[in-house]
């Protein structure tokens, strides 16, 4: 059996209002010191927007990697809300629609070396046109796919943001993939 890493200290090295840099000295199995550097967050959401069965996805451009990538709406989470309350943020500002069916289908750790984060996943259904009210660092393209379509710009790569690849994932294996598609 593998035994927990035991903290030792933590500091954090760096804040945003985004995420936190931290370093944690911890006891090694062979109880010598390690260091492990991490960022911390909230967590954060995705949503799976269906609208007259077909999936809502935004483009946006993604300065570190200096393309557009075609995604599913979806940001951090604010500690002072529900993560479903986060998800109809993150819907409405990114899609322009509300939605009144809104179901948890799952989560993940996008990148568990690194992070503590947890990103949960959400189908939304029943939407309702809104007034979009992106953030003022953030403008969208909004698309309307069919799964045929989608699936299609995953093998030719124009679909390439993990976080959307695996909200998929969860989706396609969940009930809801079944039951509505």
């Amino acid at each position: 059996m593998i035994e927990k890493f035991g903290q030792i200290s933590s500091e954090l090295i760096f804040k945003n209002p985004y995420w936190d840099y931290k370093k944690d000295v911890y006891k090694l199995p062979n109880n010598e010191n390690g260091e492990y550097h991490y960022i911390e967050t909230s967590g954060s959401v995705f949503v799976i927007p269906i609208f007259n069965s077909k999936l809502i996805l935004v483009n946006q451009f993604r300065y570190l990697n200096q393309q557009f990538s075609l995604e599913f709406p979806g940001g951090g989470i604010n500690p002072n809300f529900s993560t479903a309350m986060n998800a109809q943020k993150e819907l409405s500002e990114e899609s322009g629609f509300k939605s009144n069916k809104l179901s948890l289908i799952g989560k993940f750790n996008p990148f568990n070396g690194v992070t503590n984060e947890f990103c949960f996943v959400f189908l939304a259904e029943e939407l309702i046109k809104y007034q979009a009210n992106a953030d003022a660092s953030e403008e969208f393209e909004i698309l309307n796919l069919t799964v045929q379509e989608f699936e299609q710009k995953i093998a030719d790569g124009t679909i390439w943001d993990g976080m959307t690849l695996a909200a998929w994932s969860l989706f396609k294996y969940s009930k809801y993939f079944k039951e509505i598609m």
